[in-house]
């Protein structure tokens, strides 16, 4: 799915990276606890979370995340947005709260990582 389909889909805003809208994102990522994004996420999936800090952005980029959306309307501090651009990764913010927001993006064909 493209970053911009997902964009569209979740009505969100871009907060940085619109230049790597039509990149692709393969899977999907709902988590607030960075350990599990750790353990279990591939590269070039999307991560979709309420948490707000820079450790965020660190671990997508350890793990090769192209996208960060923040659910709930949260927004992203300067310096994680510095760190997000630095790293080539598109962040997107949605008023959505996570259980939606990962569901509308199932039912659209996006699908979790396999364990």
């Amino acid at each position: 799915m493209k970053i911009s389909t997902l964009k569209e889909l979740l009505d969100a805003d871009i907060l940085c990276g619109e230049e790597f809208l039509e990149k692709d994102v393969h899977s999907a990522c709902g988590s607030d606890m960075m350990s599990d994004v750790l353990a279990f996420v591939k590269d070039q999936a999307v991560l979709l979370t309420g948490l707000v800090n820079l450790q965020v952005v660190r671990t997508a980029e350890m793990m090769d995340m192209i996208c960060i959306v923040f659910v709930r309307s949260k927004r992203p501090t300067p310096e994680m947005i510095e760190a997000a651009n630095d790293s080539g990764i598109v962040l997107l913010a949605t008023k959505k709260r996570m259980y939606d927001a990962c569901g509308t993006l199932y039912v659209n064909g996006l699908t979790g990582t396999k364990i």
